[in-house]
């Protein structure tokens, strides 16, 4: 909503206040202020000037040569090709871009030559000044904007086209649809400012004659018309309207038209009361009835296009059809012309709900629509009503028909609140007496009398007493509130064991170099494919999205390694030589019914995280973090075997990580041939491992080891095995075997070679033995040596290499 300072002043007083203090002032007391212009702002020492000759260029057929009255002391000489600039435009005044001028556009005037003849400005046309022609009608499109006659000589532009006004722009919020007008936000700047408000009460003087001769009306649906009124005018002069009301309307963002348009849009912008005028000659039997459309009724709409109207919808209609959709756009057929004699103004209340679901269905909201939406004060229709008529009279648009029409059958009596205002301060922490409370209620036009708020009929967004609570919040200060402790019991939150354990997980990510990714759960169905994911995979049935954004955002995942692909991918298109990424993202697995995803029942919901990786580690590195958030989240007998059936993954750099005898997840290289559909080279690593799985493995006793008090026996063991036997299958016999002394065992060496027989290689552990209570004798080490070198030749056949 913007708001003109000029028109501001006709309802109160600002004087003394500057732009920066009104602005912020009038957003604490919650009318947000979304900017502040100048409407000439861009323009810059460009003047008024009388054109005293026109003589012709001697070196062009077009260019004219114009001796200007600048109110200097000497003429100024400008070089014109303006059509209309010809000697009998001698003694007219037009505006004038002196030399160091600055146009709309940032465009800098500047003297010069044209031809050879020197030029010291320009002669500017609307269109260089940035305004629209409706605010100058008698302006000529293709040549110099020509001043009316008395325009004073060497006067600013801007003053002189109304454009030196200061215009500042609200955001109003839906719940007050009262300040979409001049009148409410001055209402909110006088109580603001605690200043005085007033508003002009219209008179109209009539010109006899008895409107029921010429119209009547009938209300079939008063729950979505509670309130219909009108007014007839006759003798109507269809011409532009006064310079004072263009800029009014010009600087409230409102094109001007014709008087008549102009003054229903004036009204509008003054009351916040969208108004209608209809050709009176076009009403069949003079006759206006509310009602719902009968079914295949249309109207043609004001701006050409043909509607077909519903009964859900509310239509203005003549004795024989519809003349206008109620709330939102008159009809083509009873449309003001040049030919309109008598006009029919009307002024109504439609239900709000009706008039929205009437603008959506036809695709056309307007600006009657949006405030009729909001919720509108039937009491506006007939003040609006009757300065419409007002302005007709000052105008001399026409001569008004003694007498309205008011059909208002559900009129509501005043709304009543209980004055409470102990609640008051207690909701809102302050401690104020009942008098200061009812004397910033006074100022939004709230009576209080008896003990009972009488709520003003424009404020429709209040019902109970939080809302009354909130008026005196906003007048006494939010900034003046002071801050206080909750009074009741304070409660403690904490993270729940899942999501410590969720948190801990991305704190080892971080730690190792991976940087959170945040994706959407839904995808494209063509994902799958770009995996490699086989036909029959389960994965493949996926929950449907109804109402998706398209096809890439069709079903809700199955899997998240599509979407971690995605973002790596992402970065290796723009040239990031390395990344590491890693999401704690939602999978959603269906109901199967009959092959596909049951709709009656919700999907599984289940987060994974998910690791992805490339240019940055290798395949052993990789599962060093794998392990690492296992050790970290205090995952027992973790293991990991060798996977060759997943399609996504390299079949012999991918492995299945286990916890006991539980599957957690997968890791290991994506599939050269995925790889390459995502358009990424070289090698890249993800993993998806199950939070749930994690989770249930985890065990959170955490159980102190004091540091030993002797020292550790290390022996080294080599084997010869065959080639396919997995190293922690090895590993996990050594442990198995060598008994309570064992304290670590790990792999240092794996060697295939010469000295080595084909389909065997050389494994080789360091293993450390430690007693809590005694140094180890060598008999003692060599005993639980022996164990494991037997496990590992009876297990796997594996012989101690010499």
């Amino acid at each position: 909503m913007k708001l003109p300072l000029s028109w501001l002043k006709d309802y109160t007083n600002i004087d003394g206040i500057s732009l920066k203090e009104y602005a912020a002032a009038l957003t604490m007391s919650g009318s947000k202020v979304e900017g502040i212009e100048n409407l000439g702002a861009e323009i810059d020492n460009v003047v008024t000037g009388e054109i005293l000759s026109v003589e012709k260029h001697p070196d062009s057929d077009h260019l004219v040569i114009c001796q200007l009255n600048v109110g200097q002391e000497e003429p100024v000489q400008i070089v014109t090709g303006a059509p209309n600039i010809t000697p009998e435009t001698v003694g007219y005044i037009c505006p004038v871009a002196l030399h160091k001028s600055t146009l709309p556009g940032g465009v800098k005037i500047t003297k010069g030559k044209l031809r050879g003849v020197e030029s010291n400005g320009m002669m500017c046309s609307f269109q260089e000044l940035g305004i629209d022609h409706g605010c100058v009608p008698y302006a000529c499109e293709n040549g110099i904007l020509l001043l009316p006659e008395g325009t004073p000589v060497g006067a600013d532009i801007k003053d002189v086209l109304g454009l030196n006004e200061d215009v500042v722009e609200f955001e109003i919020t839906s719940n007050r649809p009262d300040c979409l007008s001049m009148i409410g936000l001055a209402r909110e700047t006088a109580a603001t400012f605690d200043r005085p408000f007033a508003v002009h009460e219209p008179v109209v003087k009539g010109c006899g004659d008895d409107i029921k001769n010429y119209i009547s009306v009938e209300v079939k649906e008063p729950e979505l018309c509670p309130r219909y009124t009108a007014k007839v005018v006759k003798n109507i002069k269809i011409e532009p309207s006064p310079a004072w009301l263009r800029e009014r309307l010009n600087a409230a963002g409102v094109r001007p038209i014709n008087n008549i348009v102009d003054i229903t849009n004036y009204v509008m912008l003054e009351y916040g009361q969208p108004m209608h005028a209809f050709d009176y000659a076009c009403l069949s039997d003079g006759k206006i009835v509310v009602r719902r459309p009968v079914e295949g009724e249309a109207i043609q709409t004001l701006d050409g296009q043909d509607r077909a109207i519903t009964n859900e919808m509310l239509a203005i209609c003549d004795g024989s059809k519809p003349v206008a959709v109620a709330g939102v756009m008159g009809g083509a057929n009873s449309e003001i012309t040049d030919s309109t004699k008598t006009v029919v103004f009307e002024s109504a209340c439609f239900h709000g709900a009706t008039v929205r679901i009437t603008a959506k269905a036809l695709g056309m909201r307007t600006e009657a629509s949006g405030r009729f939406e909001k919720g509108l004060d039937p009491s506006l229709t007939m003040p609006a009503l009757l300065r419409a008529c007002e302005l007709v009279e000052e105008l001399g648009a026409g001569e008004v028909i003694d007498g309205v029409i008011d059909v208002y059958p559900g009129k509501q009596p005043a709304k009543a609140l209980p004055f409470e205002p102990e609640k008051i301060n207690a909701l809102l922490g302050i401690d104020l007496t009942p008098e200061q409370q009812i004397g910033y209620l006074e100022r939004l036009e709230f009576r209080v009398e008896g003990g009972v708020i009488i709520v003003p009929d424009f404020r429709v967004d209040i019902a109970r007493m939080c809302d009354v609570a909130e008026e005196v919040a906003r007048m006494y200060g939010y900034d003046n509130i002071p801050t206080t402790l909750y009074a009741g019991e304070m409660v403690q939150g904490e993270y729940t064991p899942k999501q410590q354990l969720e948190r801990d997980a991305s704190a080892v990510c971080r730690m190792a170099g991976f940087d959170e990714a945040m994706s959407h759960s839904f995808i494209s169905p063509k994902f799958y494919d770009a995996i490699n994911l086989p036909a029959d995979d389960v994965r493949r049935i996926s929950t449907t999205i109804l109402n998706p954004l398209g096809e890439d955002f069709s079903v809700m995942r199955t899997t998240v390694l599509p979407s971690m692909l995605d973002n790596l991918a992402h970065n290796h298109a723009h040239r990031n030589p390395t990344a590491s990424l890693f999401e704690m993202g939602t999978i959603y697995t269906p109901s199967i019914k009959d092959g596909k995803a049951d709709p009656e029942v919700l999907p599984h919901e289940e987060k994974i995280l998910t690791l992805g990786t490339y240019g940055q580690m290798d395949f052993f590195q990789f599962k060093g973090v794998i392990e690492a958030i296992c050790r970290e989240l205090n995952v027992k007998d973790v293991s990991f075997v060798p996977e060759k059936t997943n399609l996504s993954y390299h079949p012999g750099r991918c492995a299945k990580v286990y916890a006991g005898e539980a599957y957690v997840g997968v890791f290991g290289a994506v599939h050269p041939l995925v790889s390459k559909k995502y358009g990424i080279g070289g090698e890249v690593l993800a993993a998806e491992l199950a939070i749930d799985a994690l989770f249930a493995a985890s065990d959170n006793t955490k159980l102190y080891q004091p540091l030993p008090k002797f020292p550790a026996s290390t022996r080294d063991i080599a084997v010869l095995c065959d080639d396919e036997i997995p190293v922690a299958s090895l590993e996990k016999a050594i442990r198995n075997a060598a008994g309570s002394l064992l304290e670590n065992v790990s792999l240092f060496d794996v060697y295939k070679g010469d000295q080595i027989p084909a389909g065997k290689k050389s494994v080789a552990y360091s293993m450390s033995l430690r007693a809590a209570d005694r140094t180890l004798t060598d008999e003692e080490c060599d005993a639980a040596m022996k164990k494991a070198i037997a496990a590992l030749e009876t297990e796997f056949g594996a012989v101690l290499r010499g």
